[in-house]
């Protein structure tokens, strides 16, 4: 397919032009280089101007397609020479000046052609003379070719999608209810644009339904009614506004139009719309020309207001040109419309009714679809005619991109948005290809390795690269190619049938390593990537090692989402595949547990972006200041890392240097401040010597996004910070000023800490600050200057000496504020909002008062104007101020949360607060409620250890209106308890109320349902009929569930604990819904439930979920010994249970059984073989258990069974059992008749003898095994393992990936013939053999990843690294500890 593969040649040559023509090349003063180079300029031009019509006839012909790959292969070997120049020559440029730099008496250097230049042309002439063949081969293959120069004015048709219609079968559409209704409201509203008529776009990505949506809309019955026009053009192609015109008037008169002068076509437009309302739809405008767009318009402005036009494109810059409204921006179905989309379309109905089989693998197929309308109804196309499971599995199997194109429009569809793009554009979007499937990325890092690829240089030497590469990114985002993800604002995906489409422009030059597969053809293949593994082995990369071209080696972290995870890296990808890579431009071994850098870094010399991110590295070795292309370090959380190198100053190219989170960093390097090009610096360190070093930030100018300055206190004269120029730094959005967290009078100074402060002023533009640690007695007057109108965000923590708060209430724009361990300040008041300010935090979101220890009074802030304080203020918190008493401002109408926490000596009243949505008060003196008013619009309340609740207003009215649906009440103070004991009954008035918690209450002593005519007694706790899970903790007087407990017909959830005075639970008071039902630490407790009055309480139950735990005394589950039939799980942990169940009847639902401590249970219930569900048995210390049930085995679904401290002899035969674990059970000696099922998959044994008649019995016929766990105690003679026994096959099953072996004394060797074909071992654990000598050869376990020895002293001392004899044999392991030190 044209414009595919080859599409971004165009934008590489660009570059290789202007290469030619640097600087750089100055440094080639051999002449026979220079005329080589001259020739490769000339006949690259010749190619160059025939490019074009080799991408077009690339497609019906594949020696075009052939000589095109040749050719693309050769101009990145060629890029990779001239870059070799440029790197000497720039080389030689940075010494020089680095040597004159820190040199007092510059040396007097000789002149004229020098012997390193000559012996480096003379390396470089055979790589020339390569090259030169190739190009002149290449340059013959052209003219054989026909290959013809295209006029630059000539266009390319590309291709569009065919036309659409207005018609729709909505019959077909399914998931779009909602937004034809929002669009439908958008449209017939009555508001105008400007000009009278309003432009609506719809905005998505191709294929998600947006000229769909537009013909719901458009053939909607209100339409008819309300316009007196409609109109519907397919616009496309190319934005012809003369062919528009004349669509749009044949449209509206519906007769032909022969006119073709655009002049009497727009009069006649605008007679026809003249005081008229209509409706005109633009179906795909992909013009980007607002000109274009003010020629076409005028007619339309002849329409009466309420006119309206929707326009569909996808493109947020179309949009922009033409909308008078927001965008509407259309999302994929949910996963039950794209169901039933495709249900619609491969099976004619609207669901799976009749084909129940299929919707499993229906819903497999619409995810992988992405829940694009276009592919899944694509792909329903291909499943009409074959409505079997095992068709749809293909389907599911087959890659979406690989169908034929006569079946499939979906890659049509989406290309069609990438052969708009420019040739850069498509080059750049080509290379996040490597990115994986849901991977979220940030501006910042694409920017950044798209630099380092040199996609953004040679376009436009005036811009930044950095601006280039934003305004690049946001342009894919206006596309639909990016995506904002839902996880982080910052953070962008792609739609993974985008992610598809980049994978099938991208072809071989780009690799991404997915499941096993290797690359096509490794020799033209320049970009790699893979999602890190937790242990990387050789075998993953043994595909790599034929790349020798390869620029990009980067490993992405998509399944670490802890900062501080660590991956392992086998030593045989530093030693021997890295080192091969000398073209690399971007390196990454973020992760990996690496404690130094290696030594091959100094041979990358084309190296633009280097990731040593959140590794054990402790140093940088000085030969990293040899990769003067840098442009890129990321050194983020190497918290071992102890210095930067000492020449940095030398990376004159470097842009980026992340070290946030290398806390053993003490101070930066001498001569950073030469890095004159640094954007992006996470962190500055002051210096413990003087603090002399800030000043070298003075020339640090083009600083850009974030900066930490720290170790403040080690500036001893103020002076200094004024060189630092920070306040000229207009680049920087946040600033993060740190002193250190040590206190000690003795190393701080007050005094110089305020000036230093005083002089950190940063650029009028900051958007946020941060100030923190400051001993300093005084904030300075700035931070409250109006004048910082861009600041958004402002913190203050543990500045303990300042006694007042800085004036930061006149503050414009901010947004946040966070106030934290000011230990001084005794007041708040109007010094914090600032001296006759009219207007106090007028746009502050978010509050938070934090460990304020001598913070006594908030005085109220008093304005002229009500609703001039706190307007837009949603969030307060204040914890930990133990001596506030005043209480907190009044009138914050747009508070939605109320956090107050650890305040003992404030009241809090809550009072005309219409928004507030959640209220959590944790130990304060009182809360004081005005009426159930202010709590109307609560949905989540928490009152835990209130020491008084006073309601001002006796009566609480509108107590059913309330929308509370969370409530958790911690320690009943008489007021909360007289809450639910008046007459008023204040919590079964909450008919919204879903989840209630109540702790720490001993005046309950019975719960129940709330009656409406009754009165209930007054230590019932009355609960809302609509409440659906109830926990009561630690409720001393709780004896009784009411009767009434019966008409909570929506509770599934019960949670009782701590309630010694509970004997039992009438099962005829339970709620006939409930699920769940957990009770723990119920000292009294004897039969859980009590169903002697209710003889069909076990069949009627819908109870799933029983869990008893730590009831000393409880006998029995029910009087009646069955248990319900619905239960699912069953978790049992109290000493003195005699029993389950007598029998477990007809239960066929069972899953799950754990008894845990059931010391007094001897046998298990009968009727275990009649579960056909039960999965997973676990029996813990359960000491007098002896046997299972004689009814016969437990059922043939069962998966797990764990068996621990239980004297049983026997085990029965598990015919289908995976996994089987065996500890503590001394008189398990026997395996059974039919030994164990040949299908387990993983096996633990810590019994010595059950150890022994498993190895006797044979390893080997575990054909299914993955991990085995075995201890060989007491087996002392065992001296091999497996055990050898002549004429018998003793292996080790093949099936292996994880091996434990632990305690046998006198183990000497592992059997080489045991060990044989296990190419599945991943893992292998050896513990305690302290006479085992060696292990197996390293050809016979491939595939192992991890290796930990322990207490293994021969093995240990011939197998440590570096020292031991042996080590060479499992070096290639990428993980190795011994007596848990890291190899």
């Amino acid at each position: 397919m044209a414009f595919i593969g080859e599409a971004a040649l165009s934008a590489f040559f660009e570059a290789l032009f202007a290469k030619f023509t640097s600087s750089e090349f100055e440094f080639i003063t051999d002449k026979r280089v220079r005329k080589e180079i001259e020739k490769w300029k000339q006949t690259l031009k010749n190619i160059h101007a025939v490019l074009a019509d080799a991408e077009w006839k690339q497609v019906r012909s594949d020696a075009v397609k052939m000589w095109l790959a040749d050719l693309k292969d050769l101009a990145y070997d060629l890029d990779d020479i001239l870059d070799e120049f440029a790197t000497e020559a720039l080389g030689r440029k940075l010494v020089k000046e680095h040597q004159a730099s820190t040199s007092m008496v510059p040396k007097v250097r000789p002149t004229g052609l020098q012997p390193s230049s000559i012996m480096f042309n003379y390396k470089m002439m055979s790589k020339i003379k390569e090259i030169t063949r190739r190009l002149e081969g290449l340059a013959t293959q052209k003219s054989n070719l026909q290959l013809t120069e295209i006029s630059v004015g000539m266009s390319m048709t590309i291709p569009r999608r065919p036309p659409s219609t207005s018609l729709v079968n909505e019959t077909y559409v399914r998931g779009r209810n909602k937004e034809k209704q929002e669009i439908l409201d958008l449209v017939l509203s009555n508001d105008g644009g400007d000009g009278g008529v309003s432009v609506i776009p719809i905005v998505g990505m191709g294929g998600i339904g947006k000229t769909t949506l537009a013909q719901l809309v458009y053939n909607d019955d209100s339409i008819k009614d309300h316009f007196d026009l409609t109109s519907w053009v397919c616009i496309s192609d190319e934005f012809d506004v003369v062919k528009i015109t004349k669509a749009v008037l044949q449209s509206v008169t519906s007769e032909p139009c022969d006119e073709k002068e655009f002049n009497l076509l727009q009069v006649k437009l605008k007679e026809k719309l003249s005081r008229k309302k209509f409706l005109l739809v633009l179906d795909d405008v992909w013009n980007e020309k607002y000109s274009a767009w003010l020629e076409l318009r005028p007619p339309f402005d002849a329409g009466v207001p309420g006119s309206k036009i929707i326009v569909t494109t996808r493109s947020s810059n179309v949009s922009s040109i033409m909308r008078t409204t927001a965008d509407y921006s259309l999302q994929y179905l949910s996963n039950e419309d794209s169901l039933s989309v495709l249900a619609c379309h491969a099976l004619d109905r609207g669901d799976f009714t009749e084909h129940p089989d299929l919707e499993e693998i229906g819903l497999k197929i619409v995810k992988k679809c992405g829940r694009l309308p276009l592919a899944i109804i694509t792909i329903a196309g291909l499943l009409r005619t074959r409505v079997n499971h095992d068709a749809w599995k293909v389907i599911l199997k087959s890659d979406i991109w690989k169908l034929s194109e006569e079946k499939t429009n979906i890659v049509p569809a989406l290309l069609l948005s990438y052969y708009s793009l420019s040739s850069q554009l498509k080059q750049c979007f080509a290379y996040c290809s490597l990115f994986p499937k849901d991977y979220e990325f940030s501006v910042e890092e694409t920017v950044q390795l798209w630099m380092a690829e040199g996609f953004l240089n040679g376009a436009n030497t005036e811009r930044r690269i950095e601006d280039l590469g934003r305004e690049c990114f946001e342009e894919l985002v206006s596309r639909s190619f990016f995506q904002a993800s839902g996880r982080a604002q910052s953070l962008f995906v792609m739609h993974d049938l985008i992610n598809d489409l980049a994978q099938f422009v991208a072809e071989e030059t780009y690799f991404k390593r997915e499941r096993n597969e290797g690359m096509k053809n490794p020799s033209r293949t320049r970009h790699s990537s893979y999602v890190i593994g937790e242990y990387d082995g050789i075998k993953k990369f043994e595909t790599f090692f034929e790349a020798k071209s390869l620029r990009t080696f980067l490993p992405f972290d998509t399944m670490m989402p802890l900062q501080y995870a660590k991956c392992f890296l086998s030593d045989n990808v530093l030693d021997d595949l890295l080192p091969r890579l000398k073209c690399l431009r971007v390196l990454s071994l973020k992760r990996y547990h690496i404690s130094e850098i290696p030594d091959f870094i100094r041979i990358l010399k084309h190296l633009r972006y280097l990731d040593f991110s959140y590794t054990g590295i402790r140093s940088l070795p000085d030969s990293l200041c040899t990769l003067y292309n840098l442009e890129t370090l990321l050194l983020r959380f190497c918290k071992k890392l102890e210095k930067l190198p000492s020449k940095i100053g030398i990376l004159k190219n470097l842009c980026h240097l992340d070290i946030n989170g290398a806390v053993s960093i003490k101070e930066m390097p001498s001569g950073i401040g030469e890095l004159t090009n640094l954007r992006a610096l996470s962190d500055f360190i002051i210096g413990q010597a003087d603090g002399l070093n800030i000043r070298e930030m003075q020339n640090l100018s083009n600083l850009k996004g974030q900066l930490c300055i720290s170790e403040l206190h080690n500036v001893d004269e103020a002076e200094y910070v004024h060189d630092a120029k920070l306040s000229s730094k207009s680049g920087l959005d946040y600033l993060e000023l740190k002193w250190s967290e040590d206190f000690n009078e003795d190393l701080r100074k007050k005094e110089v800490e305020t000036e230093v402060l005083k002089l950190l002023q940063p650029h009028k533009d900051i958007k946020e600050l941060a100030i923190k640690h400051c001993a300093g007695i005084l904030l300075p007057i700035w931070i409250g200057d109006p004048s910082f109108r861009k600041l958004r965000y402002l913190e203050f923590e543990d500045c303990r000496n300042c006694a007042l708060l800085p004036a930061v209430g006149k503050l414009p724009f901010l947004k946040h504020l966070y106030i934290k361990g000011m230990s001084s300040v005794i007041s708040v008041g109007k010094e914090f909002y600032g001296d006759n300010c009219p207007n106090v935090f007028p746009l502050l979101e978010t509050l938070h008062f934090h460990d304020m220890p001598e913070w006594e009074e908030w005085e109220p802030c008093e304005v002229v104007e009500e609703g001039r304080k706190f307007s837009c203020l949603q969030t307060l918190f204040v914890t930990n101020c133990p001596k506030l008493v005043r209480t907190l401002p009044d009138g914050l109408r747009s508070l939605e949360k109320l956090v107050i926490l650890n305040c003992p000596e404030l009241v809090v009243s809550i009072s005309n607060l219409p928004k507030l949505y959640e209220l959590k008060i944790f130990r304060c003196k009182e809360v004081a409620v005005e009426s159930s008013s202010d709590l109307w619009s609560v949905k989540k309340i928490f009152l835990l250890d209130i020491a008084k609740f006073e309601r001002v207003t006796k009566e609480m009215m509108m107590l059913e209106s309330m929308k509370v649906e969370y409530l958790t009440i911690r320690g009943c103070c008489e007021e909360l308890a007289s809450l639910w004991q008046t007459k008023w009954g204040w919590l079964a008035s909450l008919r919204s109320l879903r989840n209630l918690a109540i702790q720490f209450c001993p005046q309950i002593v019975s719960i129940g349902a709330a009656k409406e005519e009754e009165q209930a007694e007054l230590s019932q706790l009355d609960i809302p009929c609509n409440i659906e899970h109830l926990t009561l903790q630690i409720c001393e007087g709780l004896e009784k569930l009411s009767a009434t407990m019966q008409n909570l017909s929506c509770l599934r959830t019960l949670n009782l604990g701590g309630c010694p005075k509970l004997v039992s639970l009438l099962t005829d008071n339970l709620p006939p819904t409930l699920k769940n039902l957990e009770i723990y630490g119920c000292d009294n407790l004897e039969c859980l439930l009590d169903d002697r009055e209710d003889i069909n309480f076990s069949s009627t139950s819908l109870l799933e979920y029983l869990r008893v735990n730590h009831c000393g005394a409880l006998k029995s589950l029910s009087s009646s010994g069955k248990l319900p039939v619905r239960l699912k799980s069953l978790t049992i942990c109290c000493p003195e249970l005699d029993y389950v169940a007598h029998e477990i009847g007809d239960n066929i639902c069972l899953e799950s059984i754990e008894l845990v401590d059931c010391t007094n249970i001897n046998y298990l219930p009968q009727g275990l073989d009649r579960l056909s569900c039960l999965q997973r048995i676990h029996l813990q210390s359960c000491s007098n258990l002896d046997c299972f049930p004689e009814s016969g085995s437990p059922a043939y679904n069962l998966k797990s069974v764990h068996l621990s401290g239980c004297e049983l002899e026997v085990l029965p035969n598990f015919y289908s059992l995976q996994e089987l674990s065996i500890s503590d059970c001394p008189m398990t000696k026997s395996i059974g008749e039919a030994g164990l099922p040949t299908n387990l998959t993983s096996l633990a044994i810590e019994d010595p003898n059950f150890s022994k008649a498993v190895m006797e019995w044979g390893l080997h016929r575990l054909t299914s095994l993955k991990e085995l766990s075995i201890v060989g105690s007491d087996l002392i003679d065992v001296v091999s393992f497996p055990r050898v026994k002549m004429g018998m096959n003793m292996k080790l099953p093949p099936s292996l990936a994880s091996l434990e072996i632990r305690y046998f004394e006198n183990l000497r060797k592992l059997s080489s013939k045991g060990f044989q074909n296990l190419t599945s071992l991943q893992y292998l654990s050896i513990e305690e053999c302290p006479k085992l000598k060696s292990l197996p050869r390293k050809e016979m376990l491939p595939s192992l990843l991890d290796l930990h020895i322990y207490s293994c002293p021969v093995l240990k001392k011939r197998y440590r690294r570096d020292k031991g004899k042996l080590w060479s044999n499992i070096a290639h392991i990428p993980c190795v500890y011994i007596d848990g030190e890291f190899q």
